[in-house]
């Protein structure tokens, strides 16, 4: 069994009304719901991850990239680590 594909969300929820695509990380809502499935293979995912990001550029891009290699090392998106670092 191999490592868990860690969900691409980095807790910036707010979808493009004109795209479809999150803010955060430029997946629709039926992508969203695809994630949480028990039924999603992971190659699915695997193929989601890379089609996500080619949605992004510039800033968003580096800025996803930043935060999803946070959350898979430390288990949360630099936004949540902000809230609690305020407390």
């Amino acid at each position: 069994m191999g490592k868990k594909i860690i969900s691409p969300c980095i807790s910036i929820c707010k979808t493009d009304p004109v795209s479809g695509f999150c803010y955060g990380c430029a997946r629709t809502d039926d992508e969203k719901r695809l994630w949480k499935s028990d039924d999603t293979k992971d190659d699915w995912k695997k193929i989601n991850l890379k089609e996500i990001t080619t949605r992004m550029q510039g800033w968003q891009l580096e800025t996803f990239k930043e935060s999803y290699n946070y959350k898979k090392k430390f288990g949360i998106s630099l936004y949540k680590k902000k809230l609690f670092d305020k407390k």
